[in-house]
């Protein structure tokens, strides 16, 4: 649990069912007011998470075990992409590819449980943010906060800016509370292939250096021919390679935007709300204020019209 009270009494509010959260937050900011002014604005001042970031805020409570085992699948990918390794990176994209719409659709499935519909928009933020978890260090510290605000976007090319995603960026490092039940479907990670050993036979294998010795030398002529063939499908397959990237890039960048557009709508519908509470309050200190002026001028009129000097 953690020990920083404001982070401690986020990660409770961040582990409540959506609806809950303004009014919890809000009796609490009110609890606190008297004791700790300060406290009581920040607590005040945590934003409502979005549909996508409650769903992974829940996913994150109730499979932490689960979570962790594909962000290792991120560890392992990043490793391959410091490292250079084309053959692990291909294996691995893949394996990233399996295991993030896994966890989405497990994440679907605990909305469901809370009785929450997770639309096709919402799904594709979730798998976005899974995938930007895998990506980035700092989006996985963030995925595991539990305190996240705003789906999470990254393109493994630059570093994501993960501060506007969490309620409290000073709580990136912490690991949100397990909530419920933990006990999950896995999602399963791809093994290695075991090494194969043959024990060789003696006569197959004599037979064998006979038909290599007689086929030496038509097969030095054909390895030159199939060379340049080589060097030709290797720049084709680099091509390829960085069109893939290029566009899956592109892909992520317009999930991105389609999902800053519904978090910012999110926030103007908060802020209506709130600047309509404002609105309600200032029509009451009005209709107090008019009291005051006719009990003044009544107060006035008692007193008689005033008399002039002579």
């Amino acid at each position: 649990m953690p020990t920083d009270p404001l982070i401690a009494l986020a990660d409770e509010l961040y582990a409540l069912p959506l609806a809950e959260f303004t009014p919890v937050r809000d009796a609490r900011a009110r609890e606190l007011r008297a004791e700790d002014r300060p406290l009581s604005d920040r607590v005040k001042r945590l934003r409502k998470p979005s549909l996508a970031a409650w769903v992974l805020n829940l996913l994150v409570r109730r499979e932490p075990e689960q979570v962790d085992q594909v962000l290792a699948v991120g560890e392992a990918l990043r490793e391959a992409q410091a490292t250079l390794d084309a053959e692990q990176l291909r294996a691995l994209t893949r394996q990233r590819r399996q295991v993030t719409a896994a966890l989405a659709t497990t994440a679907r499935a605990r909305a469901r449980e809370e009785g929450v519909r997770v639309t096709e928009a919402v799904a594709e933020q979730l798998e976005a943010s899974l995938t930007a978890a895998l990506l980035d260090e700092g989006a996985a510290a963030a995925l595991r906060s539990g305190l996240l605000v705003a789906a999470l976007h990254a393109t493994g090319v630059e570093a994501a800016d993960v501060a506007a995603a969490v309620a409290l960026p000073e709580a990136l490092g912490q690991v949100a509370s397990p909530r419920g039940p933990e006990a999950g479907s896995e999602v399963e990670q791809a093994s290695p292939r075991p090494d194969l050993r043959v024990v060789p036979d003696p006569e197959a294998d004599l037979k064998r250096r006979r038909a290599a010795t007689e086929a030496l030398d038509t097969a030095r002529a054909h390895l030159a021919r199939v060379q340049e063939e080589e060097r030709e499908a290797g720049k084709t397959v680099a091509e390829l390679e960085a069109r893939s990237l290029q566009l899956v890039a592109e892909a992520e960048e317009l999930r991105r935007r389609l999902a800053e557009l519904e978090s910012t709508a999110e926030e103007v519908d908060q802020e209506l709300e709130e600047a309509e509470e404002e609105a309600g309050e200032a029509r009451t200190s009005v209709a107090e204020a008019e009291v005051e002026v006719a009990r003044a001028q009544k107060a006035l009129d008692a007193l008689g019209p005033r008399r002039g000097r002579r």
